[in-house]
């Protein structure tokens, strides 16, 4: 099987024969390798940012194999290097994995005990490189807008959507089931605004009992009603200059609804007890569960407002409707974890991507990243369960070797950066029967390269 994983091999061995042999073994196998005839060579290359693993026989002229793990371990600690040994340095090589050394191959051995040391190795390798960039980004506040992950037609056209209208100040609703990131789509319309620097303010109409809904959205002067010792800033005002984001805004109350439609006529708003408007400069974005014109046509919710609400739309698709975006996202969400909770993140095997992939996933992307939060603390759930395939086997097999090779598909093309010639390269099949089944799935290609 051709590899998939990126990154480089430096394959340091001073008999000519053999290290040629190792090199060409890897490159057949679809690594970057390159030999090196002394450690002297390969040193200079391994950093904190070498995204590759070292290969090194133990006994070198010069500087030893031995030494070049010491001088890597300076150098960049978590470069995985992997010894060449003959029978009677078994004992030494043991040692140099007690010292560091991430695995050691006995001479003679079979290319595919190579190949399948040197993949493992990488994996890890770039696994930890990711775990520090995401480290790196979450650590500086000052990205242009949260990451919206994912490869598949939908989500491009919400990013496509969300680059035209958040510039500018055009009122936005977000059309999604629970759990499917409308909220993070509201930040990124924030985040990428002229109102960036200015406050970004969640309500959850939903979650708002009905009496308390108008003294937090306009705020109360003192003495307003009985309770109100001092005056309190409602979350209107509060927004101002920045984002309003109304979640759930189909259970706003209809006497909220006239006052809200009010502010976004006329610019003003009255806190409870007073007669002094006050400006309100603000961007509103609200989210919404459901078709909203069934609302307007049961009475609960004001066709006006909802003619003001959504100058733009943005439908964000479930995740049973982008399959290929499930395994990126859930790998994102695994990185993320492992940060948060100082936890390695484990490697994801294909049987894990294909479970990923067939699943229907009806709490979206909250229900996803929950899972991938107990993978990391190591938590059994029905994904690594026997049972895991219980929901999926109700559907027919045709459907799931299709779920199955879609989401396959997608993953090589999402590696290959879009590129067609790549992808049908990594996935072992003619480039016109790639492009048959990329037409049949819905699936984006960019190219050749």
């Amino acid at each position: 099987m051709v590899n998939t994983t990126p990154g480089r091999v430096l394959y340091v061995e001073d008999d000519e024969l053999v290290r040629r042999a190792g090199v060409q073994s890897l490159q057949l196998a679809g690594f970057d390798a390159a030999g090196f005839a002394n450690a002297e060579a390969a040193l200079p290359l391994v950093d904190a940012d070498f995204a590759g693993v070292v290969v090194s026989d133990i006994r070198l002229p010069g500087m030893s194999g031995l030494d070049l793990l010491a001088q890597c371990h300076e150098r960049a600690p978590e470069v995985p290097i992997i010894l060449v040994t003959g029978h009677g340095d078994i004992s030494m090589a043991v040692q140099a994995m007690r010292d560091g050394a991430y695995d050691f191959i006995e001479k003679p051995f079979a290319s595919e005990r190579l190949i399948e040391t040197v993949r493992r190795a990488l994996e890890r390798r770039l696994l930890v490189l990711e775990n520090l960039a995401l480290r790196r980004e979450l650590a500086g506040h000052d990205t242009l807008a949260p990451r919206i992950i994912g490869k598949s037609p939908a989500i491009e056209q919400v990013r496509k959507l969300i680059a035209n209208v958040a510039p500018t100040d055009a009122s936005v609703l977000i059309n999604g089931d629970t759990g499917a990131g409308k909220e993070l789509i509201a930040r990124s319309l924030h985040e990428l605004s002229p109102r960036h620097d200015k406050p970004f303010v969640a309500v959850n109409c939903g979650a708002l009992p009905e009496p308390m809904f108008e003294s937090e959205m306009f705020g109360y002067e003192a003495g307003a009603f009985t309770g109100a010792a001092k005056r309190r800033i409602g979350k209107l005002e509060h927004a101002g200059g920045g984002t309003l984001f109304l979640d759930e805004i189909e259970s706003m109350p209809l006497s909220l609804q006239v006052k809200l439609l009010r502010v976004l006529q006329d610019g003003v708003l009255e806190r409870l007890g007073s007669n002094q408007p006050v400006r309100a400069d603000l961007r509103v974005v609200a989210a919404a569960k459901g078709d909203m014109s069934e609302h307007v046509a049961a009475g609960t919710f004001r066709r006006d407002l909802l003619y003001r609400l959504n100058v733009v739309t943005i439908a964000l698709p479930p995740l049973a409707e982008r399959r290929e975006d499930i395994v990126p996202l859930f790998e994102h969400f695994l990185l993320d974890a492992a940060v948060r909770y100082q936890r390695p993140a484990p490697l994801l095997t294909e049987r894990d991507r294909m479970r990923l992939a067939q699943r229907d996933w009806p709490g979206n992307v909250r229900e996803l990243r929950n899972a991938a939060d107990r993978r990391v603390l190591g938590i059994p759930d029905d994904l690594s369960a026997g049972a895991a395939a219980g929901a999926d086997d109700a559907l027919p097999l045709k459907e799931r070797v299709e779920q199955y090779e879609r989401a396959l598909i997608a993953d090589a093309l999402q590696q290959s950066n879009g590129a067609v010639a790549q992808a049908a390269e990594r996935l072992q099949m003619a480039k016109a029967t790639l492009y048959e089944k990329i037409r049949r799935y819905g699936l984006v290609a960019r190219g050749e390269a």
